[in-house]
């Protein structure tokens, strides 16, 4: 039996990264996993990749009208959910005075305001001892240059996580944050202002981690199943940072 056996689960930004290494280990669990992503190849290939035990749905966590379809998805299929993995986030690289109001805005309401929607819509489907995992970002405890905006919005997530799990607590719903170092991902990636500056910024970003490199996403996949399942059934808000020691250190 594996830990997530005959469990329902929903990951947004399911299709690269750590999201779709999430999506691959909970299926090795025995979930079934719904994911999300804005790009219709990039979903058809993650889903077609995970196998019979996934769902893939296009939306954009910013728009509510999409989450509104994701949801109703999940209820069609009369078996409630039982993890809840909002990952679908992003950011880009601006000072304060290069920012613009467009940068905040997509930033905010993608990061923030599609996680407290995600999580608002998908309360009533919610099951008991349904597990919630917000991803947060070591970049909310450290003043990086350039990353303000984007570290912002996950230390407000790093707020709404500790409220929420006082308010569900009641409901036996446990919600905790996951704080992944750098990891090599696509996201990770396009970062830089252009692929030829890409692995100056990986190496630089790998040599900030006490462990002397970048995380693979399934090894934030392996931290993310332990909060999803019951081996942290007396853990809630918290935030268990995978990070190499970035930011303990």
């Amino acid at each position: 039996m594996g830990q997530l056996q005959n469990k329902t689960a929903l990951i947004t930004g399911g299709t690269t990264g750590i999201g779709f290494a999430t999506a691959q280990r909970f299926v090795e669990e025995g979930a079934h996993v719904f994911i999300t992503g804005r790009r219709q190849a990039e979903l058809d290939a993650a889903t077609e990749a995970l196998g019979e035990n996934s769902t893939g749905i296009r939306g954009d966590v910013s728009d509510l009208d999409d989450l509104d379809r994701v949801i109703s998805a999940i209820e069609s299929r009369g078996k409630g959910l039982d993890v809840l993995f909002v990952n679908a986030g992003g950011g880009k690289f601006a000072t304060l005075e290069q920012l613009t109001p467009e940068t905040f805005d997509e930033t905010f309401g993608v990061n923030v305001r599609g996680t407290v929607f995600t999580v608002q819509k998908a309360l009533p489907l919610l099951t008991e001892n349904a597990s919630v995992i917000i991803a947060g970002s070591t970049a909310a405890s450290k003043g990086n240059p350039a990353f303000g905006v984007y570290a912002a919005t996950k230390a407000a997530l790093r707020s709404f996580t500790r409220t929420w799990a006082a308010e569900l607590a009641g409901r036996n719903i446990r919600v905790n944050a996951i704080a992944p170092g750098p990891t090599e991902t696509p996201g990770l990636s396009g970062l830089a202002p252009d692929a030829s500056q890409a692995q100056g910024l990986l190496e630089m970003l790998a040599g900030n981690v006490p462990l002397g490199r970048l995380a693979q996403p399934a090894e934030i996949a392996n931290a993310v199943l332990f909060l999803a399942s019951d081996q942290s059934s007396f853990v809630t808000g918290t935030e268990l940072f995978a990070d190499g020691g970035e930011v303990q250190v």
